[in-house]
C-alpha cells in the first residue's frame, strides 16, 4: 500500500475502512541469510537498507517484545550532525542526509522536523571550543553558525541571560538539526523492510547462539531455532547480556537515561535547546510537552526507570538556563536502557566468531544515529567491510589506542 495525500483524502470519504497492516506478522523459516537480532530502530534500519540497498531479502528481525518497545520508543527525538572528531562527522552528517529524505524513502510521515538546534556558550573557553567545532562540521558540510549574545537573545528572548553563575554568551547552533518522531521511525522502517520481503519476528527472544568451528550457524530462540548465514546483534542497552550467550565480553555498561515530558503548552521553543554548563536539552513536541532529559544515572541497571537525584539533577538544569520552566507542570517520565561504551563512541564491526556482526556501544547518540547506523550494519553485513562512515567503530580501539573521545560522554557520568 504506497500512501498519499489522494489515498489519505479517499480513505476519509470512505470511512477509512481501506487501511491495511503496516508490516506482516509471520511465522520464522528454519532459515535466513540474515539473521538481525533487535527489533529497534537500527535493527529495522539495517534490515530496510539490506533489503533495499544491498538485494539482501531472506532476512529476519527477531524482537524479544514488539517493535518500538525498547529505546527507538524512549528517546528525546533529537536529530543532529554536530560533533568534532573524524570518527563521527562523517558518519553522522551521512545520517542526517539519509534523515533529509526518509520520508520520501520510506513513504511514510516520519515527522521530520528541522527546527535547528542550539547549544549554548557559558565562558570564553567554551567559546573556542565551540568554534572549533563549528569549524569542523563546516569542513564536513553540516552546516554552522556561532552567534554572540545578542543574536541568541533575538531568537530565545526567554533565557535567563543575566545568570551570574552561567551568563549566556553565545551560542552554536545547527539549522539542519531539529526532532523526528521516535515511534515513527520504527514504524516506518519495519514497513518498509517488510515491504522489500523481510520477516518481522516479535515476541521471538534469542536464547543461545550455535556456534561450530568459530563459526556461528545459528540462533536459539523462545520460538525454536532458526539458522543463519550471518547474525548481526544491534539490541542497544541489552548488548552485553545477548553477546555474553556468544562468549564475548563487551567494553560496555548499561545505564538507564532518563527522560521527561511537560503537560502541553502554546509554542514556546523554537527549536532545540541545550545547556552549556551542565547536561540539559530541551525541545517542544507537536503535541505541546516540553521533552527534556539530562544525564544518565550513574549505576549499572537493565531497568527502564531511573531515580530521584537525576530528576532533580536536569530540572536544575533547566531551572538554570530557563526559570520559567519551574511553572510547567511534569507529565510523565521514562527510561531507556543505554549501551555506555568507555569512550563514548559507538561500535559497528565483525566480531571473532566468523558470520557474527555487532552494532553497538551508542551512548547518547543512539537515536540520531538511526539511518547511517542501520546503513552502516547493513554494508558491513552485505560486503564484509566497514562503511566509509564508520570505519574507526572497531572493536579492538581499545587495544590499539586508537579512542574516539568526543566529549568525555562515556559510562562515567561524574566525568562528563
Amino acid at each position: 500500500m504506497k500512501y498519499s495525500a489522494a489515498r489519505l483524502l479517499w480513505e476519509g470519504l470512505t470511512g477509512h475502512k481501506g487501511w491495511g497492516r503496516t508490516w506482516r506478522d509471520p511465522e520464522p523459516k528454519t532459515h535466513y541469510d540474515v539473521v538481525i537480532i533487535g527489533g529497534g530502530g537500527h535493527g529495522l534500519a539495517t534490515a530496510h537498507y539490506l533489503a533495499k540497498v544491498y538485494g539482501i531479502r531472506n532476512v529476519a528481525v527477531l524482537e524479544k517484545g514488539w517493535i518500538g518497545g525498547g529505546n527507538v520508543g524512549r528517546n528525546t527525538t533529537i536529530v543532529r550532525s554536530n560533533y568534532l572528531l573524524d570518527g563521527n562527522e562523517p558518519f553522522y552528517e551521512f545520517s542526517m542526509k539519509l534523515w533529509e529524505n526518509l520520508e520520501q524513502d520510506l513513504n511514510y510521515n516520519a515527522m521530520v522536523s528541522q527546527r535547528g538546534i542550539m547549544n549554548l556558550i557559558h565562558s570564553d573557553a567554551q567559546r573556542d571550543a565551540f568554534r572549533r567545532r563549528g569549524n569542523a562540521m563546516m569542513l564536513h558540510g553540516a552546516g554552522a553558525e556561532l552567534l554572540d549574545a545578542e543574536q541568541v537573545r533575538k531568537e530565545v528572548p526567554f533565557l535567563n541571560f543575566d545568570n551570574a553563575r552561567f551568563p549566556i554568551k553565545g551560542a552554536l547552533v545547527q539549522r539542519r538539526g531539529g526532532t523526528v518522531r521516535h515511534d515513527a521511525v520504527a514504524w516506518g522502517y519495519a514497513r518498509g523492510a517488510d515491504q522489500n520481503g523481510v520477516d518481522i519476528i516479535q515476541n521471538c527472544e534469542v536464547t543461545g547462539f550455535k556456534i561450530e568451528n568459530g563459526k556461528v550457524l545459528g540462533v536459539e530462540t523462545s520460538r525454536g531455532y532458526i539458522g543463519a548465514g550471518k547474525v548481526g546483534v544491534a539490541v542497544a542497552g541489552n548488548s552485553s547480556k545477548v553477546m555474553a550467550k556468544a562468549g564475548m565480553r563487551l567494553p560496555i555498561e548499561s545505564h538507564v537515561l532518563q527522560a521527561f515530558v511537560s503537560e502541553g503548552l502554546k509554542p514556546t521553543i523554537p527549536g532545540v535547546i541545550t545547556f552549556g554548563a551542565g547536561h540539559f536539552y530541551v525541545s517542544q513536541s507537536d503535541k505541546g510537552g516540553l521533552v527534556f532529559g539530562g544525564d544518565i544515572d550513574g549505576y549499572n541497571t537493565y531497568a527502564q526507570r531511573g531515580n530521584m537525584p537525576v530528576v532533580e539533577d536536569v530540572a536544575e538544569g533547566g531551572m538554570a538556563i530557563m526559570p520559567m520552566i519551574g511553572r510547567a507542570r511534569l507529565l510523565r517520565m521514562w527510561g531507556g536502557i543505554m549501551d555506555m561504551s568507555m569512550d563514548g563512541s559507538p561500535y559497528i564491526d565483525k566480531t571473532h566468531i566468523d558470520g557474527l556482526f555487532f552494532n553497538g556501544g551508542w551512548c547518547y547518540g543512539g537515536f540520531k544515529a538511526t539511518p547511517a547506523s542501520g546503513y552502516a550494519f547493513a554494508h558491513l553485513l552485505a560486503t564484509g567491510s566497514p562503511h566509509e562512515t564508520a570505519t574507526a567503530y572497531r572493536l579492538d580501539r581499545f587495544k590499539t589506542g586508537k579512542m574516539i573521545d568526543e566529549k568525555g560522554v562515556g559510562a562515567q557520568p561524574n566525568l562528563h
